[in-house]
């Protein structure tokens, strides 16, 4: 097997393409325990078919390089006038926010105390199962990234003058509990919008109502003798802040381009938020508790062999947005390429590192008009920024609908005909429908934890339309599979794909035989992930007839010549949930 640096997945990337939960998607060479050779490759230019057997890292620098950018990047939004006016300790809570960079609640934290603990809890409520299916909540790839995130986080806050304190258990027991030990004053952290998160965020603050410090401890003002460590919670996942929009929430728009035009022209966003080089210094604990091993999370190891590999945490990350901006100057092309389903730089591959809140999408919008400043500004630069509105949209509609998002008849209550079949579903999980181009992009979702965004608009649409299956499998499917997981994305996509989204007018039909003429007229993908498929004369791979698999289902619209197929649809960005409360 060949492990090719991402830089050398670039020919395929000079098409078209056409959209985003690809416009954002583990591994740096010390990572690698298999010991695969690595080949480096700095080419602008990948072949025309890649070897099957090919592992792209993403991002594509080595260890020492991606340190550096980190390192310069930081230095960049350091602050040498900010003050801390503080007393006592705080408590940060790393929730899905695993970065330092523009950092809200670690900035608070350090300004209103002497001395920060930040705390991350592995709660065992992450790895359990999926509210209606019951499948894995957080599978082993998906578990794998957020483990690098949490190592590399680790180190970051070390570079810093502090430390993570890495805890097994509920939020709600732990933080109480360390906030009575240390007494701590507040405990600060990231807000979440969906049920399951939200509930634990009401656990955590009834429990901190139950430990009562003594005036003279924390950092209380109050006249009165004793008081209670109070939870703080932040809005920082999004580019544009909840509080400035021109609307209320109540009032969000259900058509996606209503709601953009308005926040681009009535809406300024927030810059990112810079920290001093120093934040120390932390408690003084005597075990901080260790990074656990994807074994200790209950999971078995698994690695992607072929496809894409991404390396996880905030130093990923950044270089990752180095490479594709400056690097590898694709940015100027993206709205060309954004479609294209084969390679690591057809699109820019940032989703992992949002969803796990290793990125700030404000940072990439600083980054964006970096680039437009120096070099170049074009519809390719300004589609980054209208797919991260997508991301924002998806989140406030969350809070505007709270679980009628994972309901079966979505925010608009719909009735369909929706059949729950197992063994059909299972022919689609494990890319066994007879149609290469569903059977392709379910196998690199398995192996790597990542689909193009194109094409998890077609299987969701063959699941939903040609299947005729409850499109809530496919959604919590992906929950368990995703990088890039998180509950708004995931779910906001598959209601507007399944057509019970809030928009009545998303419900499109994504014909299979169009689609593999559009975007891969060759059969390059197919056979990437199909290796059957590499005897079959290109212009027959999406449709091989007795040389693959029997069809399970015929299609609804199976004649390449009809027009129902709708591929000019809008782009959804499908991504996913990170953690769950029960949907009801």
């Amino acid at each position: 097997m060949t492990i090719l640096p991402s830089s050398s997945l670039l020919s395929l990337s000079q098409r078209k393409l056409i959209y985003p939960s690809s416009i954002f998607a583990y591994s740096t060479q010390i990572r690698f325990h298999l010991g695969f050779q690595i080949m480096n490759s700095t080419s602008k230019s990948e072949p025309k078919s890649v070897a099957s057997s090919t592992v792209y890292q993403v991002p594509g620098p080595d260890s020492h390089e991606m340190d550096s950018i980190a390192e310069k990047t930081f230095e960049r939004y350091s602050s040498k006038t900010v003050k801390r006016n503080g007393e006592g300790i705080s408590i940060v809570w790393f929730r899905n926010d695993l970065r330092v960079l523009d950092n809200e609640a670690l900035f608070k934290a350090w300004v209103s105390s002497e001395a920060v603990l930040p705390v991350y809890c592995i709660d065992p409520r992450l790895f359990g199962t999926t509210y209606y299916f019951g499948f894995p909540k957080t599978g082993a790839l998906r578990a794998q990234f957020i483990i690098e995130c949490l190592a590399d986080l680790k180190k970051n806050l070390m570079k810093l003058g502090l430390n993570l304190l890495i805890q097994h258990g509920k939020p709600e027991d732990i933080l109480p509990s360390l906030a009575k030990a240390f007494r701590a004053h507040t405990v600060y952290a990231h807000k979440e919008t969906c049920s399951e998160e939200l509930q634990v965020e009401r656990l955590v603050t009834r429990g901190l109502r139950s430990v009562v410090l003594s005036h003279s401890q924390g950092n209380s003002t109050s006249s009165s003798s004793t008081h209670n460590p109070k939870l703080e919670l932040i809005r920082g996942s999004t580019m544009y802040h909840l509080d400035d929009l021109p609307f209320s929430v109540s009032s969000l728009p259900d058509v996606y381009t209503q709601f953009r035009k308005s926040v681009e022209a009535k809406c300024a966003i927030r810059g990112c938020i810079r920290l001093p080089k120093s934040l120390g210094p932390p408690p003084i604990i005597d075990d901080w508790g260790r990074i656990p091993s994807i074994e200790q999370l209950g999971l078995h190891s698994e690695r992607a062999t072929k496809g894409m590999r991404f390396l996880g945490g905030e130093t990923a990350a950044l270089s990752r947005v180095t490479e594709y901006f400056w690097k590898k100057d694709l940015l100027k092309i993206y709205k060309e390429t954004r479609n294209e389903m084969l390679g690591s730089d057809y699109s820019t591959k940032f989703s992992p590192w949002l969803a796990s809140g290793s990125l700030s999408p404000r940072f990439i919008y600083e980054e964006v008009k970096r680039y437009e400043k120096e070099r170049q500004a074009n519809d390719s630069t300004y589609w980054v920024l209208f797919e991260l509105i997508w991301r924002d949209y998806f989140r406030f509609l969350s809070i505007k609908y709270g679980n009628s998002i994972f309901h079966l008849g979505g925010p608009r209550e719909v009735e369909q005909g929706w059949h729950q079949e197992q063994k059909l579903f299972e022919s689609w999980r494990n890319g066994c429908t007879g149609y290469p181009l569903i059977d392709a992009n379910m196998k690199e979702l398995s192996a790597t934890g990542f689909m193009s965004n194109r094409g998890r608009q077609i299987v969701c649409s063959f699941l939903v339309r040609d299947m005729g299956i409850d499109w809530r499998m496919g959604a919590e499917w992906f929950e368990t599979c995703l990088l890039d997981y998180d509950p708004c994305s995931n779910y906001g996509n598959w209601t507007y794909g399944a057509g019970v989204g809030n928009d009545p007018r998303e419900d499109r039909y994504f014909s299979i035989p169009k689609q593999a003429q559009t975007y891969d007229p060759e059969g390059e993908y197919v056979a990437y992930w199909l290796p059957e498929l590499l005897t079959v004369p290109k212009d027959r791979r999406n449709f091989p007839g007795k040389s693959y698999i029997e069809q399970v289902v015929p299609l609804k619209f199976g004649n390449t010549n009809r027009h129902h197929n709708q591929s000019m649809a809008r782009r959804t960005k499908f991504g996913g949930r990170q953690s769950g409360a029960q949907r009801r």
